[in-house]
C-alpha cells in the first residue's frame, strides 16, 4: 500500500507522487505518516520534510502552512517549500543577509512587512541548515 502526497505552495506544485513514508515538521514535533494513518489536520513549521519511496529518501525545506490527511492521501499546503536540490546557498545566503540587514535597519515599518522579512530569514536557515547538514 502507498501514499498519495502532494506539496503545494502559493507559486505552484513542488512536489507530486505516491510513496512509502512521510515525516512532517509540525508545531507539534515531527510526525511520521505510513500508509492507514487517521485522518488529521496539523500546522506545519519550518524544518525538513521527508519522503521515503522505496529505497530513496528525498527532502524538502519547508516553511509554514498546513498539512492534511485523509486516507492515504496528504495534502501539504505550504508558504514555502523547495527539494534540497534546488537550494542555492549563495542566492539564499544573500537573500538572508538582505532581510536580516533590513530588520536591524527597520523604523515605523508596517508590521506585516516586518513579519515577511522574519519569515524569509527563518525560512533562509531552515534551506541552509537542509543543505549543510551532509558537509
Amino acid at each position: 500500500m502507498s501514499l498519495t502526497l502532494e506539496i503545494v505552495t502559493p507559486e505552484a506544485r513542488v512536489y507530486a507522487d505516491t510513496v512509502d513514508t512521510v515525516v512532517i515538521p509540525t508545531l507539534q514535533g515531527e510526525i511520521g505518516i505510513l500508509p492507514g494513518h487517521i485522518p488529521l489536520l496539523a500546522q506545519v513549521e519550518h524544518g525538513e520534510l521527508r519522503v521515503t519511496k522505496g529505497t530513496i529518501t528525498t527532502s524538502l525545506a519547508v516553511g509554514g502552512g498546513f498539512v492534511q490527511i485523509t486516507g492515504d492521501k496528504i495534502s501539504v499546503l505550504a508558504e514555502h517549500a523547495i527539494s534540497e536540490e534546488k537550494i542555492d546557498e549563495k542566492v539564499v545566503e544573500t537573500a538572508m543577509q538582505r532581510a536580516e540587514q533590513a530588520i536591524k535597519e527597520a523604523k515605523n515599518i508596517d508590521p506585516n512587512e516586518f513579519e515577511h522579512l522574519q519569515e524569509l530569514v527563518r525560512f533562509s536557515g531552515t534551506q541552509l541548515a537542509l543543505k549543510r547538514r551532509r558537509r
